[in-house]
Formats: C-alpha cells, sequence, structure tokens
C-alpha cells in the first residue's frame, strides 16, 4: 500500500569479499543501487525524476533493499544480480496500491414508493482493481469491478422502509479495503415521514410571516394613532 516500506531480499545471510550486489528497476534495467561486498560501499542512483530520492536502502550486511514510503510510481520490476562465485539473479513484480476513499451511500430522492440508494465512490486517480460490493448482513448481493477507477462508480440498492437488517457497502482491492455501513433509519424515511416534515417548515415560515406581518401593521397603527393626538392638540 501507498505510504508503507518495502524490503526485497536477496537471500544471502552475510555478504562475502567477492560479492556484488546489482540491484535495476524497469523494462529498461536502470541501476538504481550498488554494494560491493569486498569494500561494503553502497552506491545508490535516483532515476526517473526523482522517485527514489531519499526512498532507498540497502542493508550492508545482505545487499537487502529497502524502498520507504512507497507510491505507485514504485509499481514494476526489480531485479537483483548477485556476481560471486556465480551468478545468481532474482526478479520482483511490485505492484503498489492506492489507497481506497470511503464509499458514499446516498439516497435516489426521486423514489417516493420504496427505499432506493446509491453507494459511489468519486474519481479517484491511481486507483485500480477495484470492486464495490452490497452484503446484507454476510451475504453478497451486487458487486461491479474496474481495473482503473478514472470515472465514478456506483452500486444501487433497494432496500424496505421498515428493514431491520444490515446493510454495508464496500470497496476493496487485492488487499484491503474501506467499508460504509447503511444507516437506515437516518436514509430512508418514508414519502409521509418527510411530507410532515415539510408540512411543519411551511407552516412554521407561515407562523414567521405572519408575526413579521402583525407586527408592522400594529406599529403603523400606533404612529397613525399619535400622528391623530399631535393634529387634535395643533387644532386647540
Amino acid at each position: 500500500m501507498e505510504g508503507d516500506s518495502l524490503t526485497l531480499y536477496t537471500d544471502i545471510t552475510e555478504l562475502q569479499r567477492d560479492d556484488m550486489i546489482v540491484w535495476i528497476f524497469g523494462l529498461q534495467k536502470s541501476l538504481i543501487a550498488r554494494i560491493n561486498g569486498a569494500t561494503r560501499d553502497i552506491s545508490i542512483n535516483d532515476v526517473f525524476d526523482g522517485r527514489f530520492r531519499d526512498r532507498l536502502q540497502v542493508n550492508d550486511q545482505t545487499g537487502d533493499l529497502t524502498i520507504t514510503n512507497i507510491t505507485t510510481q514504485h509499481t514494476g520490476l526489480y531485479q537483483v544480480n548477485i556476481n560471486s562465485v556465480k551468478e545468481i539473479s532474482y526478479r520482483f513484480n511490485v505492484i503498489v496500491y492506492a489507497r481506497l476513499p470511503v464509499p458514499v451511500i446516498s439516497r435516489n430522492v426521486s423514489q417516493c414508493s420504496n427505499c432506493s440508494l446509491l453507494c459511489s465512490v468519486m474519481n479517484v486517480s491511481d486507483v485500480k482493481d477495484v470492486s464495490l460490493s452490497w452484503y446484507k448482513g454476510n451475504s453478497l448481493l451486487s458487486i461491479i469491478s474496474v481495473s482503473d477507477l478514472n470515472i465514478r462508480l456506483s452500486l444501487p440498492l433497494e432496500v424496505e422502509y421498515q428493514d431491520t437488517n444490515t446493510y454495508r457497502c464496500v470497496l476493496n482491492n487485492p488487499i484491503t479495503n474501506q467499508t460504509q455501513h447503511l444507516n437506515i433509519t437516518h436514509l430512508c424515511q418514508t414519502c409521509s415521514a418527510l411530507t410532515i416534515i415539510l408540512i411543519c417548515c411551511a407552516v412554521g415560515c407561515l407562523m414567521i410571516v405572519a408575526s413579521v406581518l402583525i407586527f408592522c401593521i400594529c406599529r403603523k397603527q400606533k404612529n397613525t394613532e399619535q400622528q391623530g393626538k399631535l393634529t387634535l392638540l395643533l387644532i386647540m
């Protein structure tokens, strides 16, 4: 996963004087690290626009290569060549997965006859080999999978208003997952309940408007009475 440290092993217990270990990366076989068994000198080369800068460590006893704080840019083919009494090579195919976002569950407000829900994940770069699933308890209800998530990924679900089962939406890749649990009480209000809420809001607004109008009328009437008294005094 992104942010982890990854160690690639040479399978050597201890370097010998005649050992020379070379680490290369990518199809172009770019040199990224070398260690001399005789002197224990370690040389590290940064390539590919600084993607390995300050991230590579080589064990001076075994020649193992460690990449710290890895990102998806470190995905690729690694090879170590061990030149000793005989030449040995090992290859490592590394796939670094981006950390997954938490899926979002929302209600389709255009539906009133039942509770229509949508679990979705918005645009996320560097997310590969993911699937989005709905579960009822531990039972899988539906699933959708993509290899590259560069658009919105969503999966619908319909439940009864009085359903007491537990539902969860899960976004996962081969090594991790993110889960969002459904709160039916919060999202699945019946239409009648929604209507009551709207009516209460409307009544509240009307009461406020009425109060303002009454206040204005009373104030205007008071001003009129005061003006009448003042006119009467001037006549006298």
